[in-house]
């Protein structure tokens, strides 16, 4: 349970931040929060990390949707560790973020600009921090088995 309500909360969260630029910003408008730093910038993003795959929304629904269907699958066989709960549910809560953009708007809304890095948003940062944590745990335990 504690894997689902991860990933709701970050789902939630998600959503929020990006109705809120949504309404209170324009495409492609750009506030500069630490100016030449940090910038507050929405833009619609097609595409996967870097605008790679554009217009392939089919696939990631899919790798999305699998995501949810492994882990339907093999929740009972997860290591009852915070490390694989927390990643997993970041990882899941990300990835339906950025799937209800997908579906529901055709692209997904991205607004973190560090000016150095694409643009990105609090799915993409749960997605990314998730896999780091299932990974860490991974190489941190092989030995175990």
């Amino acid at each position: 349970m504690y894997v689902l309500g991860i990933a709701l909360a970050v789902t939630v969260v998600d959503q929020l931040t990006k109705l809120a630029v949504q309404q209170d910003m324009v495409l492609h408008e750009s506030i500069p929060v630490i100016p030449g730093f940090f910038h507050i910038t929405y833009i619609l993003n097609r595409g996967a990390a870097f605008g790679i795959l554009e217009n392939q929304q089919w696939f990631f629904l899919v790798i999305a949707l699998v995501l949810f269907l492994l882990y339907g699958l093999f929740r009972k066989q997860l290591p009852a560790n915070p490390w694989v709960y927390g990643g997993s549910g970041l990882l899941l809560g990300g990835a339906l973020g950025n799937a209800l953009d997908r579906t529901f708007r055709g692209a997904v809304t991205d607004f973190f600009d560090f000016r150095i890095w694409p643009v990105f948003n609090v799915a993409d940062i749960g997605i990314v921090v998730g896999v780091v944590l299932l990974l860490w745990y991974s190489w941190t335990h092989i030995s175990d088995k």
